[in-house]
């Protein structure tokens, strides 16, 4: 069986980030490397049609939903909250065998909240609603605060499956800094840390990127 056989027996499913949409300017380079290669790259819309009820345990909901026969094995991509999305899958399911992490979210809300200030948190909590600006809709839309209550159970702590895992990071991160990826790499041996003259988005290293998937999946 050549190379190119064996990726047709992967499947590959791409994770948008939080307020973002499949049309990512990230996400559609990378499926436009792929579609290159000739390997089909799935893009679940994690809005769903209701990011104003968006929860991560929706969207592990409907990534599994996603997954080809049991008898296929998976292969993810997340960027940001889909990355810490696709860590969770990995350590559900034992169908993920690898995961390509693009700057994870983990310990966002522990980033996050701060920025927000704990009056905007408390009225968010109390008004049940919070706008939060969507990249993809370019224009503020109603989150209700169970996004908040969900997250707080997928802690990082919990991800221990042994499972090949790529992360690639930018050093100029300003969402979630570059040490929440070390402090994970760190503790777990099957992790390799790729650091990228980046900020969060990863805009301008999407070569780079590409290059380090196509070695960690040999896909060329």
């Amino acid at each position: 069986m050549n190379s190119k056989d064996a990726q047709e027996e992967i499947s590959f499913i791409y994770l948008h980030g939080f307020a973002s949409s499949p049309k990512s300017t990230k996400a559609q380079e990378i499926s436009d490397r792929f579609a290159k290669i000739q390997i089909s790259l799935k893009i679940p819309d994690l809005n769903a049609g209701d990011f104003s009820h968006l929860t991560i345990t929706r969207q592990l909901n409907q990534v599994q939903r996603e997954f080809p026969d049991p008898s296929v094995p998976v292969t993810l991509i997340g960027s940001s909250l889909g990355g810490l999305t696709s860590a969770h899958l990995g350590e559900k399911h034992l169908q993920v065998q690898k995961l390509i992490l693009l700057a994870p979210a983990f310990g966002f809300l522990s980033y996050w909240l701060p920025k927000l200030g704990e009056e905007a948190v408390k009225n968010w909590q109390k008004e049940k609603y919070y706008p939060v600006y969507h990249y993809g809709e370019q224009r503020s839309l109603p989150l209700n605060y169970n996004f908040i209550t969900d997250a707080n159970q997928y802690q990082e702590q919990h991800l221990q499956r042994p499972i090949p895992t790529l992360i690639l990071h930018g050093k100029q991160d300003e969402v979630i800094p570059i040490s929440a990826s070390r402090n994970f790499a760190q503790l777990r041996p099957w992790v390799e840390l790729i650091e990228l003259d980046s900020d969060h988005s990863l805009t301008n290293v999407t070569a780079d990127i590409w290059q380090a998937i196509c070695s960690f999946c040999q896909l060329l």
